[in-house]
């Protein structure tokens, strides 16, 4: 007899514990399946210390792989779940589509950035629920504050070091408190010409700090933000964001280039296509974590209702400490479906919560008594060092560092403004370049409004109108990109020559079914009037227009889009679009990733000729025939050309 089969959907406090707990539970008396869109658990509660520099982001990552070995790992997101034939429908990190059958379904996709209906958030506010986040934010910040140091003009140094943060809850207060100490640090070394200072400023409409502790601890977490300069108003938030600052409920307005929107999280969307009762958009389950009348159906975490049986009538909330305390319980009843073990309900102790505030500051009540200063700050950490699932000493040694070390001040510029939109249904994950978002669900995800319109993002990244690769930002130097580009199209005058304009990767030929790309563009010109098979002219190899992964479209017309059916599926993250099947030699192939290219990538022989002053460059030895086009591998990003120079993309 077949083993059951168990499908845990995702991975974070609660879908991690979970699966952690099953595998010493079933001792391979069961397949045990984690979907999830990384490779790692990420430890939320010590991403602020990650945007502040104190952490490096592998150490607040903890493998899967290597922490639960007896679990297979499927890196992909849930693209909708059929409860009566019992599969899991999923989308993997370059395209591809799969199943995952299962016996038994555990819930646990975790939760997403809340959004309110205030104009101008979700194109110019950024959320702060993954590491993608949190590395855009600590690039972000150190760049304002070398610009602002830089300018002779006040008004420009004033915005450029103004930080608003929304959300005086965990988060928000963690980000501001860390922030402050980042930035006076930088300012410290390389004071500004204006003679101004960083300004930080914490909003939120409850009362008071940190409304979910005692009020003892909130009025220590507000004196430590008072005392580092951290400008806090209680009973205010923001009315309307633009790109050049915030208008405020009480009638002000606040120049800045920063907005970090920490107001709290949703539910993951996709449990409301379950057709289920729900609270809240969360899906209710009885005291054991099961849902009613599906026997097969379990769920945990921020997705779940869990009746909280300490206080009749009312809901566990969405913390990490109840997600972690959930997994376990779940895991035991799961085991106990197959006949391990015995049922038991969910209930739990208040144990107290902690708030790190930064150097030796911080807030906490370990078992109800409060306590702040260094006291609380030693209680805060070992308390995250215990609850850590691995990465222990790594993290020790990062505080020790950062104790007798100055902290290093610079941006990589891995992660750009649009590759991590506000409205995402995947946070822990950048978007790329050439990946459409999933239709309906994520309309506005990548700052993709419903209609398809690309929305424009704050500094870092600026993306054109009707964009769905996120085009780079104007007027940088890499040059303006043409508007209308599906696939990130180089900018004008470049060395490499000029795209077509409205072109993904050059203009289709007229009566072409395949796309012929533009005369005098790199690529050479296929022949007129064939029908999506034959070589192109002065085209090395003799490749076909329409196996191309740039100048041509996909079959059916869709540019950009990984399969021409069109079907809604959950928006995937991946570096690159997808070769064609069967290779690009084939006539009549179209690459199903054709028009998506990544955000400045471009052929790296080109035969025509150059619209750029000079001699054009030698494309050097042929290319075999029926070489593949570059596969989904190759990073988005600067390309080496024939001519000595790398060209500038987006990456």
């Amino acid at each position: 007899m077949s083993r059951p089969r168990i499908v845990i959907v995702g991975a974070g406090f609660a879908g991690y514990r979970t699966a952690r707990t099953l595998s010493r539970l079933t001792r391979h008396q069961a397949d045990i399946t984690l979907l999830n869109p990384t490779d790692y658990f990420l430890y939320l509660p010590l991403l602020p210390q990650v945007a502040a520099g104190i952490l490096e982001p592998r150490r607040v990552s903890v493998s899967l792989s290597g922490t639960l070995p007896h679990v297979r790992l499927v890196l992909g997101e849930a693209d909708g779940i059929d409860l009566d034939g019992h599969t899991v429908r999923y989308t993997g990190p370059e395209g591809e589509e799969g199943t995952l059958p299962f016996d038994r379904l555990v819930l646990a996709a975790g939760s997403v950035n809340k959004l309110l209906p205030i104009p101008g958030v979700a194109e110019h506010a950024h959320g702060f629920r993954g590491l993608p986040e949190a590395l855009y934010l600590r690039d972000h910040v150190t760049r304002q504050v070398e610009l602002a140091a830089a300018a002779d003009d006040r008004a420009e140094c004033a915005a450029r070091c103004t930080f608003v943060v929304v959300g005086a809850g965990y988060t928000g207060t963690e980000v501001a408190a860390h922030g402050a100490m980042y930035t006076d640090a930088q300012v410290r070394k390389h004071p500004m010409r204006t003679g101004m200072r960083p300004r930080w400023m914490l909003l939120d409409v409850a009362p008071r700090v940190l409304p979910e502790m005692d009020e003892r601890l909130s009025r220590t977490a507000e004196r430590v933000l008072r005392q580092r300069g951290v400008d806090v108003r209680m009973g205010t938030s923001v009315k309307e964001a633009t790109h050049d600052g915030v208008v405020l409920t009480d009638g002000s307005s606040v120049d800045t280039r920063t907005l970090v929107w920490c107001v709290g999280v949703r539910p993951d969307p996709l449990v409301e296509a379950l057709g289920l009762p729900m609270e809240r958009g969360r899906l209710l389950v009885d005291p054991h974590l099961q849902v009613p009348g599906r026997p097969e159906l379990f769920a945990c975490g921020d997705v779940a209702a869990v009746p909280d049986l300490n206080q009749p009538g009312q809901y566990t909330p969405m913390t990490a400490q109840h997600a972690w305390r959930h997994g376990k319980v779940c895991a035991q009843n799961v085991a106990a479906s197959l006949g391990i073990g015995e049922r038991r309900a969910y209930r739990h102790r208040d144990m107290g919560f902690v708030v790190d505030l930064g150097g030796a500051k911080a807030a906490a009540n370990p078992l109800g008594l409060p306590m702040s200063g260094p006291a609380a700050g030693a209680v805060t950490r070992g308390y995250h060092l215990a609850a850590m699932p691995g990465n222990r000493v790594r993290v020790a040694a990062d505080w020790l560092l950062d104790a007798v070390l100055p902290r290093q001040a610079v941006q990589l510029g891995l992660v750009r403004s649009w590759s991590v939109p506000l409205e995402s249904s995947s946070p822990e994950v950048a978007r790329v370049p050439g990946r459409p978002d999933r239709p309906g669900k994520d309309a506005g995800a990548a700052g993709q409004r419903p209609d398809g319109e690309q929305t424009k993002h704050r500094p870092g990244g600026e993306s054109a109108k009707g964009q769905p690769g996120a085009e780079p930002v104007r007027n940088r130097p890499g040059g303006e990109p043409v508007k209308g580009q599906p696939g990130a199209e180089p900018a004008r005058n470049r060395p490499s020559g000029e795209p077509a304009k409205g072109q993904p990767g050059g203009e289709a030929a007229k009566n072409q079914p395949g796309g012929e790309p533009a005369k005098e563009q790199p690529g050479g010109e296929p022949a007129k009037n064939q029908s999506g098979g034959a070589p192109a002219k002065n085209q090395p190899g003799g490749e076909s227009a329409g196996g191309r992964s740039h100048g041509g479209r996909a079959k059916g017309g869709q540019s950009g889009s990984p399969r021409a059916s069109g079907k809604p599926r959950r928006a995937v993250e991946a570096a690159g679009p997808r070769p064609a099947r069967g290779g690009s030699g084939k006539p009549g192939k179209a690459s199903r990733a054709a028009g998506a290219g990544s955000a400045g990538k471009r052929p790296t022989a080109p035969s025509g000729p150059s619209r750029s002053a000079g001699p054009p460059a030698d494309p050097g030895p042929e290319p075999p025939a029926h070489q593949p086009p570059p596969g989904p591998d190759i990073a988005p990003g600067p390309v080496k050309r024939t001519d000595g120079r790398a060209a500038e993309g987006d990456s």
